[in-house]
């Protein structure tokens, strides 16, 4: 039976009351699934790929990669090691330089300076309080730079 425009005015009129008034019309909800406890989850994963190429090639490094179950942010202290999904950053330490930083973001990690030749870099998802999550190692070769004007 086909409704009249008078009465799908009354339906809509209904529905706009009832919304106003707070009162929500039952409707399908996908609501997120409820966070897990931290000591749940998963130990984090990461995955670096080698140095892009052609900067490589100019003596430029710039490792990119990618973390699952860690997101990398500027965050430390214990507060932050008990957020979840888990917080975390990267030690990242060159093999013949002294010294370990703490690289913060989900930018690429960008070295210059490094002398011709093979290297290893250590990655280290750390959590907030800089406990070790997981690591991998990065290795390459810087090549030799060529004279300016020099013929391939």
């Amino acid at each position: 039976m086909p409704v009249a425009l008078g009465d799908m005015l009354v339906i809509a009129l209904g529905v706009f009351c009832i919304a106003a008034s707070g009162q929500t019309v039952a409707a399908e909800t996908h609501e997120p699934p409820a966070i897990l406890p931290l000591e749940s989850e998963s130990v984090p994963t990461l995955v670096a790929y080698p140095p892009l190429a052609e900067p490589l090639a100019r003596g430029v490094v710039i490792i990119q990669y990618r973390t699952e179950r860690a997101r990398i942010m500027p965050v430390f202290g214990k507060a932050a090691a008990d957020v979840s999904p888990r917080l975390g950053h990267l030690h990242v330490t060159v093999e013949d330089w002294k010294g370990t930083w703490a690289h913060t973001s989900e930018d690429p990690i960008i070295l210059v300076g490094l002398t011709p030749g093979t290297h290893r870099v250590l990655l280290e998802v750390a959590d907030p309080t800089h406990k070790i999550l997981t690591s991998t190692v990065v290795s390459f070769t810087v090549p030799e730079k060529k004279p300016a004007g020099a013929t391939p």
